[in-house]
């Protein structure tokens, strides 16, 4: 067997990518694929001298034999994954793999490159770039990874957020390595398999972000990429894009990376969350950005919540509009909703979809729309003909000014959670997966849901196709 993990989750095209590799065969050679739709090859390694080395525990820096792989000056920005191939054994590719695979991500060098295609391209800001020195202009789109959170769930080594966590005393917390195999593909996942896809575990590069940028290539999206390890190391490389992406499941988040993000928002920047349980635990980068501590309970409470006091004190909902508190999760078996209901058909995110109010967006969708895990919106009135109206007291608990709600989904009281919140015990209330935006000088979309990628990547709702590409040429051109 052959497993492997990068020493750094990014690299800079021209750069090198060091690649940490433990493998019982005398041999191995690395085919390299880039994600758009689907695996792209690129490279191909020579025969290389394999070794073996033992696991380690979950918390340390696994030490396997380093191997140096130049990467090419003209590759693009993008996902891609080594896929490893040992002497006489040769697997076919699977983004869902739980051995001999790598991912990483190669960033763009110099600011975001220009669309292919003017219609996904924003309008230029004022003089050409180069005509000033150090002037970038803002356009272009970036899709951040979510790195933390796939190693959050990776159960390599025996242990991780979930089960088994090894402990830290300082910062407190569990403590977890980004330096073994896993974080997106190559490792063991902790968590129940999803009723609507069993070929790729949840948490994985493969369940929701290789749905999502395989769509946006098909569509002719093509955006940067970075991890969320890339902005907490380097705030200023959002600076130039006019709009930053996020899918799936973006759970764990440095302050840091969060405070870059705001930033980046109330500089004019555009942020869209096409996902849930966004920035639901504040994590704590360590030993040079090679592990991660989170604190989630404890006799006074889990100091790396944002939302309540005992914790960072920071709602999420102020990040993205929404929160997991006010949505709810569904883990095991069939999930029962019915659909998301539009509350503001005139807005330009429903223009084309031939919505009116009232009407249930993917009511039969395959999975339900409404996902694995929801955020939600604080709700007082969740009514069919009335429509849905935020709570009076929605700003106090980090629901931004000037939110609008578009549409949601009612979580029933058969939801397998339903959190409890500042003024509700756990399921009381009313709660849902929202759809909405609010501005802060730059405009911040929610989806409200983990599964909004593969019902959309499944190609079977022209609606919600409709409301994608709305959100995103509409956040492209702001």
């Amino acid at each position: 067997m052959i497993r492997a993990y990068p020493a750094r989750a990014s690299v800079l095209p021209g750069a090198t990518l060091i690649l940490h590799v433990s493998t019982d065969s005398s041999r191995f050679r690395v085919t390299f694929y880039r994600w758009g739709d689907g695996p792209i090859w690129m490279l191909r390694s020579d025969w290389l001298p394999g070794a073996w080395a033992a696991d380690a525990a979950p918390d340390v820096d696994w030490r396997w034999p380093a191997y140096r792989f130049p990467i090419p000056p003209d590759w693009p920005s993008a996902v891609y994954i080594a896929d490893f191939e040992e002497d006489g054994r040769k697997m076919a590719f699977d983004p869902a793999r739980g051995h001999g695979a790598a991912l990483f991500v190669v960033r763009a060098r110099c600011g975001p490159h220009a669309a292919d295609d003017a219609h996904h391209a924003a309008p230029r800001d004022g003089p050409a770039e180069g005509d000033v020195p150090g002037y970038r202009i803002r356009r272009g789109m970036l899709y951040k990874l979510p790195v933390t959170t796939y190693h959050a769930y990776n159960f390599g080594g025996g242990g991780c957020f979930y089960a088994c966590p090894p402990r830290s005393d300082d910062p407190p917390g569990a403590r977890v390595s980004l330096r073994r195999p896993g974080g997106g593909i190559g490792g063991p996942v902790w968590g129940a398999a999803d009723h609507y896809d069993a070929t790729s575990p949840r948490q994985t590069f493969a369940h929701w972000d290789a749905h999502f940028i395989r769509w946006m290539d098909r569509n002719g999206y093509r955006p940067d990429f970075c991890t969320d390890l890339d902005i907490h190391a380097d705030p200023a490389l959002l600076a130039g894009y006019r709009l930053l992406v996020s899918a799936g499941h973006d759970e764990y988040w440095t302050t840091a990376t969060r405070d870059a993000v705001e930033d980046f928002v109330a500089g004019g920047g555009n942020l869209a969350f096409f996902g849930a349980n966004v920035c639901w635990w504040r994590i704590h980068l360590v030993d040079d950005g090679t592990a991660i501590v989170c604190h989630q309970g404890g006799p006074h409470g889990a100091l790396d919540h944002w939302w309540p006091r005992c914790g960072a004190a920071r709602p999420e909902d102020s990040l993205s509009g929404a929160s997991y508190r006010h949505g709810g999760g569904w883990w095991d078996g069939p999930r029962t909703t019915d659909g998301y209901v539009v509350q503001q058909p005139d807005h330009w995110v429903f223009a084309g979809t031939g919505l009116a109010h009232g009407d249930a967006l993917c009511r039969h969708s395959w999975p339900p729309l409404a996902g694995y895990e929801c955020d939600g919106v604080p709700l007082d009135v969740f009514d069919a003909v009335r429509g849905a109206m935020l709570s009076a007291w929605a700003d106090e608990d980090g629901t931004p000014a000037g939110y609008t709600l578009l549409a949601a989904a009612r979580l029933g009281p058969d939801w397998q959670e339903l959190p409890a919140r500042a003024r509700h015990a756990a399921g009381e209330g009313i709660h849902t997966a929202a759809m909405g935006l609010f501005s802060r000088n730059g405009t911040v979309f929610s989806a409200g849901t983990t599964d909004w990628a593969q019902v959309l990547d499944a190609g079977r709702d022209r609606q919600l196709e409709r409301i994608t590409r709305n959100v995103l040429d509409g956040l492209l051109r702001a």
